[in-house]
């Protein structure tokens, strides 16, 4: 398949830039997709998605006249005026971004805009660190073109804000668009581009590229302090007489200046982002003098999260008791386990002495991988509470709203202890007298909740 001229490239075929190139390809845009793997291409091609994404297969399929998928750059470079490069930058052992992919991606395209007469602008969208792009990359795209930026092409930094689930509609519809520019021609081709793409108006918000660098990684960054915050809340309404961190959510977040997005309280943050994300930036702002502590404390807090709940709840959990945790992935409808608290608590709770089965709609292939051979990995919900005395509900998935508990038969079975970290169940606290239903952030000790704040102020003796 084959089309002249078209308006962009898309340079690396993974959850991101399969779903960038179905999603201009949606609005109208002619748009050439390029990756290293032959597999992939001939699956674009065929109208196939290359990766598992929601919505992902069908927009290819709906909008196949304005897509096509290549392994050669020169091709894809020589057709458009400007490249989009969606490249991994793994993290490394200091905990920056490595650009050895980026940089090779870039010496591919040097190699193509040296035969390419007229202007291309090559934008860098995978996640770096302030100054990888000018100092990092630049000089590669230089060396391989002999030519220079400004003069023969252009250079821009320009990320996306995506989940993973959500990566098309995210992508057509953002808060807004983050454009780091070399100059302002560079700048003004990519802007127009987006004016094209998005579905809402979104405002475009131009810098440097040093900035925009650092403001992709501070919003990741500044959102895994609004979650820590909030699971600091949810701690705090435990043990408060009529405590619910929902109800103290919803009030604060109705302040402008705070917002309600992210400040549920529940299980600690993960996923292949914000964990990275959050030492990446303290790792470059250790190297620079300044003063990181406040993100060093975060991670901290962030990975204790499992002890802490543990030892909240030691006394509900039998001695070597069987154990039942409901929900693996590190967020609902996905397949991802990268940094998830659910696979995290698995290894708290073995580590502890505990027997443990666990279940997840869609991670089950992804969770036996990363545990291996020391858990028991059921074939339902059913399958895996079956014997538990204590359940963990670690993602508000709804697959597990609905969840129906059998009353406990025998002896070493008195009660069912059922841990909402969500709050997501269609279970009330008195529902079962054989049932203890425990939702995270809300205060179902009261008699000793008031005891322990009414000694703070004189009174409980």
């Amino acid at each position: 398949m084959s089309f002249g001229n078209a308006d962009a490239a898309i340079i690396g075929l993974g959850k991101l830039g399969a779903s960038m190139l179905a999603g201009m390809a949606s609005r109208g845009l002619k748009v050439i997709g390029v990756d290293v793997s032959q597999k992939v291409v001939e699956a674009v091609n065929q109208g196939k998605a290359p990766v598992q994404e929601t919505d992902l297969e069908i927009t290819i399929q709906r909008h196949r006249k304005n897509l096509r998928a290549t392994t050669d750059y020169v091709e894809a470079i020589s057709a458009t005026p400007v490249s989009f490069v969606i490249v991994p930058t793994p993290s490394d052992e200091r905990g920056a971004f490595s650009l050895k992919y980026a940089a090779q991606c870039f010496d591919a395209i040097g190699s193509a805009l040296k035969i390419k007469d007229g202007y291309h602008v090559v934008v860098l969208t995978s996640t770096v660190l302030p100054g990888s792009t000018r100092y990092g990359l630049l000089p590669i795209l230089e060396k391989a073109s002999g030519k220079k930026c400004g003069k023969d092409f252009g250079l821009c930094y320009n990320p996306e804000f995506i989940a993973l689930g959500s990566v098309i509609k995210n992508f057509l519809n953002p808060d807004f668009y983050l454009l780091g520019e070399y100059d302002t021609h560079s700048g003004d081709v990519l802007a127009s581009v987006h004016n094209r793409v998005s579905a809402n108006k979104a405002p475009i918000k131009r810098m440097s590229i040093e900035n925009a660098e650092l403001a992709k990684i501070a919003v990741n960054s500044y959102v895994t302090l609004k979650i820590s915050y909030a699971n600091m809340l949810a701690d705090i309404c435990d043990r408060i007489p009529c405590g619910n961190i929902d109800v103290v959510s919803d009030a604060i977040g109705t302040d402008s200046r705070i917002g309600r997005k992210y400040l549920s309280g529940g299980l600690g943050f993960g996923g292949p982002c914000f964990p990275r994300d959050n030492a990446a930036l303290a790792f470059f702002g250790e190297k620079l003098g300044a003063d990181i502590s406040i993100l060093r404390n975060n991670e901290a807090y962030n990975k204790s999260g499992s002890a802490r709940i543990l030892e909240k709840l030691k006394d509900k959990i039998p001695l070597s008791g069987n154990v039942a945790v409901l929900g693996l992935a590190y967020k609902p409808f996905s397949h991802v386990v990268e940094e998830s608290a659910g696979i995290f608590f698995c290894r708290a709770l073995r580590d502890a002495g505990y027997n443990v089965s666990a279940y997840d709609p869609l991670a089950m292939t992804e969770a036996k991988k990363v545990l291996g051979n020391d858990y028991c990995f059921a074939l339902s919900i059913e399958e895996c509470i079956k014997d538990a005395d204590i359940i963990f509900v670690s993602t508000p998935d709804p697959a597990f709203v609905n969840l129906q508990v059998k009353a406990p038969r025998g002896i070493n079975r008195e009660k069912i202890y059922i841990v909402d970290f969500w709050r997501c169940l269609n279970i009330s606290a008195e529902e079962s007298v054989d049932i203890v239903y425990i939702p995270f952030g809300r205060c179902i000790e009261t008699e000793a909740a008031e005891q322990s704040v009414s000694k703070l102020w004189g009174g409980g003796g």
